[in-house]
């Protein structure tokens, strides 16, 4: 008697999450208004060069995004809906089979950039980084 075996990784389709999320989906606008590579230059001088590698400091700041923008209510949650969310998946930059960090990064990286980073809010960034900013600012004073 045959027995079905759910090899799942014999069935490995390629999924394009670009042509997966709606074009009128709200993330693509938060992603086309906001670069969020600003925030390697503001976290640099928090991170090493030995160790292990981090990590990117932008997913770490959408992922907080995300916290705010869809009301996740906790770090926990987020971690476990973005792997089932196709859109969280592609605002974040990853692909369907990519590891979601465990939600300690979250905090972790709260505490290794400090308030200070979300309270300086420099000239230099432009009105939606410095919204982004404000968004977390407040987030981060409710949590210390």
């Amino acid at each position: 008697m045959g027995q079905q075996k759910g090899e799942r990784e014999l069935f490995n389709y390629e999924v394009n999450l670009e042509k997966r999320v709606r074009s009128d989906h709200p993330l693509r606008r938060v992603a086309g208004a906001i670069d969020f590579k600003f925030v390697r230059q503001e976290v640099a001088h928090c991170y090493g060069v030995n160790g292990n590698e981090s990590v990117d400091p932008e997913v770490i700041l959408k992922m907080m995004f995300l916290l705010f923008f869809d009301d996740v209510t906790s770090e926990r949650e987020l971690m476990k809906v973005i792997a089932e969310r196709l859109d969280y998946l592609w605002f974040l930059g990853y692909g369907l089979d990519d590891e979601i960090p465990d939600h300690s990064v979250l905090s972790k990286a709260r505490a290794r950039w400090g308030k200070e980073v979300f309270e300086k809010n420099p000239p230099t960034l432009p009105h939606a980084r410095t919204f982004v900013f404000d968004l977390l600012k407040q987030w981060i004073a409710t949590l210390l």
